[in-house]
């Protein structure tokens, strides 16, 4: 297992307290359609200063690949695969955006990177991985690695072996080529006491910072002489992350923006409605959806599914792997057909590459992407671009939006008209 389940507590404890507060496009959704990258971009007068900056960096591109620093990561021009984003129409209901997201982002020995990247290209889907940095970083030269007050070269997760960081490289390099995000987890992943959620804006600094070093001097630091470089800038691909254990996000927030990131993942989870800002960076938390046969609801991440079944067990009956398979499907479904058939607020899927109770939530995911992202007027996108797509939208549309109950299906022929 990647990262130990204790790391992941916190979110549980969210849950239990959030409980309490119990095919492309047709007539109606017109579809946005591939476009070339350059045309894919949200409008420059309203990003923030810092992202207006990482957006113009490579205005004057001459079109050759510019190998940076080390050689770790390089300019290959815009990415490619990337949706048009489109100002909705006086009139015209909102696509359904489904946002698949993926903590951590390691290749390990059971290749759920790759599983997953074919089951997205089968899907007509985008989706984003949130790498932790410390995934290129090689346990001997673990001591690189300074979190903040912990010790030097310590981790709540297992530094990567060096072909595993050998075949992330490869995920990364592939993944990114097919439009899909790469996000930042950060790097330890270290929750509760001394976690993020006791970090401050600075120490958060010293996070990201790393984040980002072992991400463009992976070549450096692992001596590999012959694997290409990424084919992004890091400095300008990164526009959002999660937090571990989704703790922190209050001192987190003025850091990221500073940097240039258009949005933060790290909310501990909320109801199905339309993304807002917190301090002009949009907002995208895990989601409660209706857990089948219940009145309850759940967190949208597959941590929190296995912490309904099996509590703190990643190993529980195997006598009951089907039915917490299906409830697992079920309740995403149930998410997806509340705001589907209701408010269209996007829907967000958190995962981890892991087999928890035989890999029952990974199955469950998988069968939920290849349902719902071939259905009509559904994008399967990742956050950077559900934020470009939010950025060229009208203000007073969006907070229309907001104002709908999950389930609220309007008139659209008259709500989006202003």
């Amino acid at each position: 297992m990647v990262g130990p389940l204790g790391a992941l507590t916190a979110v549980a404890v969210v849950v239990a307290l959030l409980i309490a507060l119990t095919s492309r496009g047709g007539a109606e959704d017109a579809p946005d359609g591939d476009v070339p990258a350059a045309a894919a971009s949200p409008r420059s007068d309203r990003l923030p200063k810092e992202a207006k900056k990482k957006k113009e960096k490579y205005a004057d591109w001459d079109g050759k690949v510019k190998v940076l620093g080390d050689g770790s990561t390089s300019y290959t021009g815009r990415q490619p695969k990337q949706l048009k984003p489109r100002k909705l129409k006086p009139g015209e209901k909102p696509p359904q955006f489904v946002v698949f997201s993926w903590d951590g982002a390691l290749e390990g020995d059971d290749h759920l990177f790759a599983r997953f990247r074919q089951v997205a290209r089968e899907s007509n889907a985008t989706m984003t991985f949130f790498l932790s940095g410390m995934y290129l970083l090689p346990k001997s030269k673990s001591d690189l690695y300074r979190p903040p007050q912990h010790k030097q070269g310590s981790a709540a997760i297992s530094f990567p072996t060096d072909e595993h960081i050998r075949e992330t490289l490869e995920q990364l390099r592939g993944a990114w080529q097919e439009g899909n995000e790469i996000g930042s987890h950060f790097n330890g992943h270290f929750c509760g006491t001394k976690g993020g959620e006791d970090w401050t804006t600075e120490e958060w600094k010293s996070e990201t910072e790393q984040a980002y070093s072992f991400v463009k001097n992976w070549k450096t630091n692992t001596g590999f002489t012959d694997v290409k470089p990424l084919p992004f800038d890091y400095d300008v691909e990164l526009t959002g992350g999660r937090a571990p254990c989704l703790e922190g996000q209050k001192n987190l927030l003025p850091l990221i923006k500073s940097l240039g990131w258009r949005y933060d993942a790290s909310s501990p989870g909320d109801f199905q409605m339309w993304p807002s800002k917190l301090n002009d960076i949009w907002n995208f938390p895990l989601q409660l959806v209706p857990y089948p046969e219940t009145e309850k609801q759940v967190l949208s991440m597959d941590f929190n599914f296995l912490d309904k079944q099996s509590g703190d067990s990643t190993e529980g009956d195997p006598a009951k792997y089907a039915e917490w398979e299906r409830l697992t499907r079920e309740g995403y479904l149930n998410g997806f057909e509340r705001v589907y058939h209701g408010s269209r607020a996007p829907l967000f899927i958190g995962n981890h590459f892991e087999t928890w109770n035989g890999g029952i939530y990974m199955q469950a995911v998988e069968d939920v992407m290849r349902d719902v992202c071939p259905r009509k007027g559904v994008r399967c996108v990742s956050f950077k671009q559900l934020a470009d797509w939010l950025d060229v939208q009208d203000p007073e549309v969006l907070a229309k939006l907001r104002m709908l109950d999950p389930a609220e299906s309007p008139d659209w022929r008259t709500f989006t008209k202003k």
